[in-house]
């Protein structure tokens, strides 16, 4: 017989220290370059609004998520990211956070967050109430994907990733990955138990 409990994760001291270690959104932008600073300022100002069916999906869950970025504030993709993980962890209520770190402020958590080899910018990292990765997801969504597959490769169509669909498209991804977390945070086993619901 094991000694350890049901439920673990062997990297939990991993995510709490970076979770420790990362900031605010405010914070993190105000350690930027102002032009990285502008960038992303823009970028939340051309941010669509959640929608009031995407607000209803990501409230009343009653279980803390974490939300860590593991990016840089120079990176493109993390100012366009970053921002729409703001507006969404700040309608899932109080027990959702969103905190960011710089790629390179803990070199074991980087590496650790390698994909395909690289260290990927923005990483997001899903962490819940007990410090236990619920899950990660790593640059760019889908429809930005399928641009850069089109102008790159010539395979599939364009449909720009600054637009304003686009950039709806682009929120109602990260809401749809984000309510996935939130489902699977309620409906756990070991926190069902831990709540009695």
């Amino acid at each position: 017989m094991s000694d350890r409990p049901a439920y673990y994760d062997l990297k939990s001291d991993l995510w709490k220290k970076g979770w420790e270690n990362a900031k605010e959104y405010d914070e993190f932008l105000s350690q930027a370059p102002s032009e990285h600073q502008a960038r992303w300022n823009q970028s939340l100002e051309r941010s669509p609004h959640l929608t009031d069916d995407q607000k209803s999906r990501l409230e009343g869950y009653n279980r803390v998520l974490r939300i860590l970025l593991v990016g840089g504030s120079w990176c493109m993709d993390c100012s366009r990211s970053g921002p729409f993980l703001k507006l969404i962890a700040e309608a899932c209520g109080p027990k959702v956070e969103f905190r960011l770190i710089d790629r390179d402020a803990m070199p074991e958590l980087r590496d650790e967050l390698r994909i395909m080899g690289a260290p990927r910018v923005p990483t997001i990292l899903f962490i819940n109430e007990d410090w236990f990765e619920a899950g990660r997801f790593s640059d760019r969504t889908l429809s930005v994907y399928r641009s850069k597959m089109a102008r790159e490769v010539g395979l599939g169509q364009d449909k720009g990733i600054l637009t304003p669909q686009a950039r709806e498209g682009e929120l109602a991804e990260w809401v749809d990955i984000v309510e996935r977390l939130l489902i699977m945070q309620r409906v756990a086993p070991a926190l069902r138990k831990k709540y009695n619901d």
